[in-house]
This record gives structure tokens, sequence and C-alpha cells, in this order.
């Protein structure tokens, strides 16, 4: 085992399978091991690279392996996909991992710590809420609408549901449907309630979220979900590679020598792209009142070019910024005192 450089593992809940090769890329063991084993066996092996895809459990994992003095590298499983050679089995992805992993210009993600995994779940458990929330709304809609009651849209008429109940001659077991549904919505509201008390919380500790939130726009769901997910930036080489793991930059088929390009590829985490294209339309919509040279740059696109375009190339220069704060540990320097959405 002396011989090892670089280790690929394959994940999985119960057993992981590793495939070991030296310096040369020639392999020199396979195991299947258990949890607890693959622990025992990385706590005696001498330090080298170990590899594996970022899915369920990796960062927890890669944490627990860079205590033992080894460098973890974690890359996304569809950067390994086009290394897998023949038929797929669970040795033949660790080989693969390892044979992504020699490519020099093969991209990699940073291993999360405690806290930004722990900010990542509570936005998770936030947006499922807000989709619960938004199926038990559209339910009393149509219900209601069965029985030839139409409400307007948004929240302000849920709350006031008792009294539409008492006004509307609808039958009692219909009355005690609606009734639990509207507790169920009340409760839901509660919830989401608390984890945004929960998650300013967490931001006012943060640093790097404290910044993030002095560019225009930006507002503390996004701020928190930026701080979680990007980290110090430094995984990406420039703002412009940060901005295409999002998807903001165009997509391009080009050949021949000719330059094709499309619409926004639309690639990456789809929660962050459209909270800043959410920030953008917010800056938009508040451009009469502010000035600066971001705001006379949005001025000059909205002279020429559609909203929907401007909104995506604001949440470019948005993402753009992130990064740079993020990398060189500054603040957004405002030209007016602008809203936070």
């Amino acid at each position: 085992m002396e011989h090892v450089t670089l280790v690929g593992i394959d994940l999985g809940k119960h057993t992981f399978h590793l495939h070991g090769q030296d310096r040369q890329g020639k392999a020199v063991f396979r195991k299947k091991v258990s949890r607890k084993q693959l622990v025992e066996f990385f706590a005696k092996l001498q330090a080298c690279t170990v590899v594996m895809e970022a899915c369920a459990g990796a960062h927890h994992m890669a944490r627990k392996l860079a205590g033992f003095g080894h460098q973890v590298k974690l890359i996304s499983p569809q950067f390994v996909r086009p290394f897998v050679k023949g038929n797929k089995n669970d040795f033949v992805d660790a080989e693969a991992i390892c044979e992504a992993a020699s490519r020099p210009s093969m991209r990699f993600v940073s291993p999360k710590t405690e806290s930004q995994q722990s900010l990542s779940a509570l936005h998770r458990v936030r947006e499922s809420l807000i989709r619960d929330r938004t199926k038990t709304i559209n339910q009393i809609h149509g219900f209601l609408l069965e029985f030839g009651i139409s409400l307007p849209v948004g929240l302000a008429v849920i709350k006031r549901l008792p009294a539409v109940l008492a006004e509307s001659p609808l039958p009692p077991r219909m009355v005690d449907l609606l009734e639990r549904l509207h507790a169920h919505f009340k409760h839901l509201g509660e919830q989401i309630g608390e984890i945004d008390q929960e998650m300013g919380r967490q931001l006012a500790e943060d640093d790097l979220g404290q910044r993030l939130l002095s560019i225009p726009g930006v507002g503390p769901v996004t701020a928190s979900v930026l701080a979680a997910e990007m980290g110090d930036g430094k995984q990406y080489a420039c703002s412009r590679d940060f901005a295409a793991s999002l998807g903001l930059v165009p997509r391009q088929y080009s050949t021949g020598g000719r330059a094709n390009l499309l619409g926004i590829s639309k690639r990456g985490d789809k929660n962050i792209r459209r909270l800043l294209v959410q920030c953008a339309r917010s800056y938009m919509l508040r451009l009469e009142r502010l000035s600066g040279r971001l705001a006379d740059w949005v001025r000059s696109m909205l002279a020429r070019r559609h909203s929907n375009v401007v909104a995506c190339a604001l949440a470019n220069k948005l993402a753009r910024t992130a990064w740079a704060l993020a990398t060189h540990h500054t603040t957004f320097k405002l030209d007016v005192s602008l809203a936070q959405v």
C-alpha cells in the first residue's frame, strides 16, 4: 500500500467500493468495505489523494478523511460518466473516478463545512414548506370554486378565510375540511417564520453573508444561499466561471469557426439562479430612484434589449460581484441607499 497515490471511492449507503492507483496510474488494489471498515482503512493508509463523486454523504466523508491527512477532492457526477468503460458496476465507477481526477483540466467541488451543510438543509426545508403552503392554498381555492366561490389570489384572502366561510352557504362537512386546511396553512406559515428568524440569526454571525447583503437587490435569503453554496469561491478560477456554473452565461453551439450563442445555459443550481434573477428584477423595479454606474448600465441595456434579457444579464453581473466579494474579502460600495429584498 506504500505505492498508492490516488484512491477513488464509489459511495454507497452501507458499502463502498475502492480503486487504488500508483503514480503511473496502474491499479494497485480493489476493495469492497463497509462504512466502519472504510474509516479504519484510511486511518491506517499513508497520506494520498482521495476522490469521490459530489453526492449524498460526500461532504461528511470528505471532512472525515481529511482529518486523517488525506487530500480529498470531489467531482461532479456528470464529469465522471464519460470515463466509465464498458458495462457499469461499482468497481468500474470507482476506476472512472480515478481516471477523471487524473485529468489536469478537471473541475472539482469544494467540500462543505458543517455550518454550510446545516444552512443548506435549512433552505431546503424552507422551500419544501413554501411548496406545501402553496399546495394548500391551491386546494382551498379549488374546493371553493367547486361551490361557486371565487377568491382573489394572495395570502391575505386565505388569512381571512373564516369570515368567508361564515358568509357562504357551504355544507358543514366542507366547512370542516376547509377549516382544517386553513389551520394547516397557518401552521406552515408559523414554521416558515421560525426558519426565517433562524436564518437571520445565522446570517448575522456570518461575515460573508453580511458582505453579500451589500450587493444591490440582494436580500437575506439570497445572501444566505450564496454563503452556503459558494463558500470562499476559490473553487472557481474567475467570476465568469461562477456565473457559468449557475447557468447565467449564453449556451454555445459553435462549429466551423462560426460562433453561435444561444440563450442562457440554465445549468447548475436553479434555485440560486432563480433568486439572482429575482434580485435583478427587484433592482430594475427601483431603477427610476437609483443612480450610479450600475443603474446607468441597466438603463442603457433596457433601451435596446428586452427586460427579460436585461434581468438575466444583471443576474450574471450580481453573481460575478458575489464571487468577487467572497474571494477578495471586500464589500460592495453603494452609490445610493438601496432597498433590499
